[in-house]
């Protein structure tokens, strides 16, 4: 039998990567949870951890506890808050989402939603993909709107133990964004091709964000092409009122543009950087919330079901 408690014990060795700072994580000492790890180990027959003065590195067999404490942590948390849900007798629903799509995804779905839903307490919480994906499978969320790159997989593939599913959304392409007399965007409106990063090699850029600032850092990479920086910014608002300033010019996702009618969004040529925007619910959703977090998963979908449904 393996010890849950131990298990809690390696999953925090394996998220701070030492035995030490795990034990201010636990409030205990490090001799408390090397014994606490030993002692697993000792139950399985295998070593979990290997041990060095850098630290500690999970084993395969390590790994795979890992991944099963994290499951079954999640499953206890969603539980708490449904059980809290419960003993407040009312109904809630709580949506999590990135900023821009919470401003443009959102809304719509959230209006015809509130008015057939007087009753129902909606909660909206702004949070990136990092956040919210642990959110949904802790059941401090019953909905997400999230979004992933090209380099990295979608949340919630079939087979995988996240708990978690993923419904696509479409495309979300970055572009770039430049004041409409710009001498590039005058140079498009005679000749509508998209732009290669090597015709923007003197420009200064404002980065809107940090995440689409490494998709420019690889695409430049890829390009050959050095960037020269005015800003990091964290608000897409705010990086193209730089543009509008004249200060540079900044690469923005097709669902964060402003519509400021003195800027233009221009594509680049492909391979482009581009976000995959999609939905993500529990796959052991259950109860009247999980019920409500399908119906408005269906009206962000268009009408289109997901998943195969909650579990009553």
């Amino acid at each position: 039998m393996i010890d849950v408690q131990r298990l809690a014990v390696l999953r925090e060795v394996a998220r701070h990567g030492s035995f030490n700072r795990a034990a201010v994580a636990l409030r205990c000492t490090a001799s408390a949870v090397s014994q606490q790890v030993a002692a697993l180990e000792r139950g399985l027959g295998a070593a979990v951890v290997v041990r060095s003065t850098r630290g500690v590195v999970l084993t395969e067999s390590g790994r795979l506890l890992v991944e099963a404490a994290e499951a079954i942590a999640a499953e206890l948390a969603d539980t708490r808050q449904r059980l809290d849900r419960l003993a407040a007798g009312q109904a809630v629903l709580t949506v999590a989402t990135f900023a821009s799509a919470g401003r443009r995804l959102l809304p719509a779905a959230l209006a015809g939603f509130v008015a057939d839903h007087p009753q129902v307490e909606v909660t909206v919480l702004e949070e990136e993909p990092e956040e919210s994906l642990p959110g949904v499978r802790e059941g401090r969320a019953d909905l997400a709107l999230a979004y992933h790159f090209d380099d990295a997989p979608a949340p919630g593939r079939p087979g995988d133990r996240s708990g978690l599913e993923w419904t696509p959304l479409g495309e979300d392409p970055l572009r770039v964004v430049l004041p409409r007399r710009h001498p590039v965007a005058v140079r498009y409106r005679a000749r509508p091709e998209p732009l290669r990063l090597a015709e923007l090699a003197d420009q200064r850029w404002i980065l809107g964000c940090r995440k689409s600032a490494v998709q420019l850092a690889r695409y430049a990479e890829s390009a050959g092409v050095g960037l020269r920086i005015s800003c990091t910014a964290t608000d897409y608002g705010f990086a193209q009122a730089l543009v509008h300033a004249g200060v540079g010019i900044a690469l923005i996702p097709e669902i964060g543009l402003s519509g400021d009618g003195e800027l233009v969004a221009l594509p680049l040529a492909p391979p482009g950087p581009c976000r995959h925007l999609g939905l993500v619910l529990s796959r052991r959703r259950r109860g009247p919330s999980a019920v409500l977090a399908e119906e408005l998963a269906v009206r962000l979908t268009g009408g289109v079901p997901v998943g195969g449904g909650p579990v009553r």
